[in-house]
Order: C-alpha cells, then structure tokens, then sequence
C-alpha cells in the first residue's frame, strides 16, 4: 500500500502490517510529512483480517486515525492485533470507544510467538530482535519495544524487518526461521549518521545476503512520505540498478503473487 504498509495472504490467513492511511506521518493532520499519493485501497473495501501487525510506535508505522478507523470495520472485527511490548496500550489510549480492545491484542516480547488460525489456514507469527527506536515523542524514548517478524505457514515463509539497523543477527535468523519466500527490507529515509538504526539500500541488499539470499526481496519504507534528505527516488534506484538480486516491487495496491523465482520491477515511481 505504500512505504510499510502491506496486506499479505499466505497458507489462508490474512496479516496487515504497519497500517498507515493517515494523510501524514505526524502527531496532527495539519504538520508533518505528507504522502505523495492517497491510499491505493479504502480501508472500507479491505477483505476480512485475521491479524493486525504493528512493528512499533512511529507514526510512520501507526496511524492513529487509521487505527481507530480499523477498530471499527467489520473486516477487522475479529482480527488479532499484535505487537512488540508497550505498544498494545497505545492502541487501548487511543479511544475509550474508538481504540482496540485489549483482549483482542496481544504483545510479543523479543523471540515471542503467536499462531494465527483463519478458516482455511494457521501462520505462526514471531517477534524478533531489530535495531532501532522507539517513541512517538522526544518525552517518551525507548518505553515500548520493536521488533521485526517471521512469519511461519505450512508452505510459506515471510520475513517483515520492519525498521532496523543493519546487525549480525540476521544470519541466525535466516537459519533458524528461513529460507524465507519473501524478505521485506526497508531501504529508505536513510542517512550515514542514522545507519545503526536505518540499514538503507546498500544495507538491505548486505542484510538480505545474511538472511540467507533465498527467494525475493521486497525493498519497503520508501515511496510514500519524504522522511530524509535524499530524493525520494535514490533507494529505489540504488537496488533496481543490482542485477543479481531477485526483486519483488510491485506497483503500491496491485494484486501480485510471490512465485519462487520471479521478480516484480514495477517502475510506477518514474
């Protein structure tokens, strides 16, 4: 859907990540990085949801409208909200009658697990170590946690890294929770002074390496609000300009399938 923002389908369960449809990646709707183009789906039109994911407190990452929107869909009705420590209270402050049952959420501590069962499937979600931050203001650092995640099915593996620093631990990931079918890295609003906590481009493509190489990788956190002093466009550029690296980056709201092996080079941001 643009920057983290992702439906996936796997083994019959549906997991939407990092929901963000707010106008802006910012504490008021008046200030603050704006998206450079609307939400290519309306939350009203979402399928029915299994799962919620939400990495971490960023605004880049939780919305607030967007959350006490989704809290009152149908679609989601049933879902289960997951995320890393702290971050569950959040979502319960955001509205006596309009934020998220607590009951319905459930926080992961780092190596933590949930499984998710829909009708036709089940998805083992685990919580794992990133490198990052976290607050929604500079009065409130490192009170909740952040994770990245593996999502484990009968048939598929998935690994969302969510924000993160590029670190050593990826190769024991890979080994441990892989060969992942999908691996979602972000590669922009990055900058050498921020590399222990946003891996950019040449980090993603290294990270992905130590994860095991295997299948697709899917750049994210890009596209969407300006959030650094680079063009928009250079980490896309960067990784597109990598031939023996397997992409999956389709254009924002189209309906793609991963199949083994083949990539998707959307050049929509041209």
């Amino acid at each position: 859907m643009g920057h983290a923002t992702s439906l996936v389908e796997m083994d019959g369960v549906r997991i939407l990540i990092d929901p963000v449809w707010d106008e802006r990646a910012a504490p008021t709707s008046w200030i603050g990085p704006k998206r450079f183009f609307p939400a290519p789906m309306a939350l009203e039109d979402l399928p029915p949801i299994d799962a919620v994911l939400i990495s971490h407190d960023h605004y880049d990452h939780l919305g607030a409208w967007t959350v006490r929107r989704l809290a009152q869909l149908e679609s989601v009705r049933k879902a289960r909200w997951i995320t890393p420590l702290g971050v569950g209270r959040i979502l319960a402050d955001l509205g006596v009658s309009l934020g998220v049952d607590k009951n319905r959420c459930t926080e992961l501590n780092w190596m933590d697990h949930v499984e998710i069962r829909a009708e036709v499937g089940a998805v083992t979600i685990t919580a794992l170590p990133a490198r990052h931050f976290s607050g929604r203001s500079l009065f409130n650092r490192f009170e909740t946690l952040w994770a990245s995640f593996a999502f484990t099915g009968p048939k598929h593996r998935v690994y969302y890294g969510a924000d993160s620093g590029e670190w050593d631990g990826f190769k024991e990931i890979g080994e441990r929770f892989g060969p992942f079918d999908l691996s979602m890295l972000e590669i922009g609003a990055y900058d050498p002074l921020w590399a222990p906590i946003h891996m950019g481009p040449e980090g993603a493509m290294r990270s992905f390496r130590a994860l095991g190489g295997h299948g697709l990788m899917m750049p994210i956190h890009w596209g969407l609000f300006d959030l650094a002093l680079h063009p928009w466009q250079q980490p896309i550029e960067s990784v597109f300009g990598v031939k023996d690296l397997k992409l999956w980056s389709p254009e924002p709201g189209a309906p793609s399938e991963v199949a083994p092996g083949e990539e998707i080079r959307s050049e929509w941001w041209r």
